[in-house]
């Protein structure tokens, strides 16, 4: 990694401001790579949380799915060596809140055999319920 090379240098050079900015930068590129995984399996448990609400109905594929995002997203936001997390109560929100209209768009291609485009869908649940059920999900 080019990074980790000019970190390198900036120390052996005495450059120790730089090196920190370099590292700053590659701590913020990890929090964003984290974050972006992060969001991938919110919009999966989104995905089938709309499904069961507009549905009214659970499948036990969707549970599986529903439990195997929770679990993924948890391993990715877990921080191992602190034993902290990635992102935050609040930052798990607004990234379920970010994401809920990329997993409307996909659940409106499932749910009820993809009869309802994504806005019909929409108003067919409550998006504060689903985004509240989530959250619960995960920090349980």
């Amino acid at each position: 990694m080019e990074e980790l090379l000019e970190i390198r240098n900036c120390i052996t050079t005495g450059r120790y401001t730089d090196a920190l900015m370099l590292i700053d930068d590659l701590d913020e590129m990890a929090k964003d790579d984290k974050l972006h995984k992060i969001r991938s399996f919110a919009i999966i448990l989104l995905i089938h949380l709309i499904k069961q609400a507009a549905e009214e109905r659970i499948t036990p594929s969707w549970n599986r799915s529903i439990n195997n995002a929770i679990r993924e997203l948890n391993f990715v936001n877990k921080r191992r060596k602190s034993n902290g997390v990635y992102a935050k109560e609040d930052e798990l929100l607004e990234t379920l809140d970010d994401a809920y209209e990329s997993a409307l768009s996909y659940a409106s291609e499932e749910a009820f055999g993809g009869l309802f485009d994504e806005y019909q869908l929409g108003e067919k649940i409550d998006k504060a319920q689903i985004l509240e059920q989530a959250l619960k999900l995960i920090t349980a």
